[in-house]
């Protein structure tokens, strides 16, 4: 997965919308205005993504590439290296589940709302 592929990938979810809140290198998607994936646009491909706690430790054991989450709460975050040592197939699972998290804590107007994108 590149860049790009992250992109589009994350632009294709209800109601996601891309943008640059704290600097021109770090581009967020977010959906209702709520941050569900980050990832920075220079340096190595990597990717911050929520999930719960209990699902974070297991991830961070499982896989070599998966860090707490840089700059963000280490409870809900983790730090995804896309190095290819995680299949894409994953990585987009953890994206899908991140975003549902999200979805889940937005208000029922709000949620009712996405269903009609």
């Amino acid at each position: 997965m590149n860049i790009e592929e992250l992109r589009m990938y994350c632009l294709s979810l209800k109601g996601v919308t891309e943008d640059f809140p704290f600097d021109e290198n770090t581009l967020v998607f977010k959906v209702v205005g709520k941050m569900f994936c980050l990832t920075g646009l220079n340096g190595p491909l990597s990717i911050n993504v929520k999930n719960g706690p209990e699902k974070n430790i297991e991830l961070r054991e499982e896989f070599q590439a998966i860090k707490p989450g840089y700059h963000m709460s280490k409870t809900h975050w983790n730090t995804v290296e896309i190095d290819g040592s995680i299949p894409d197939d994953f990585v987009k699972n953890l994206i899908d589940e991140s975003y549902d998290l999200v979805v889940m804590k937005l208000k029922k107007q709000e949620q009712q709302k996405l269903k009609s994108y």
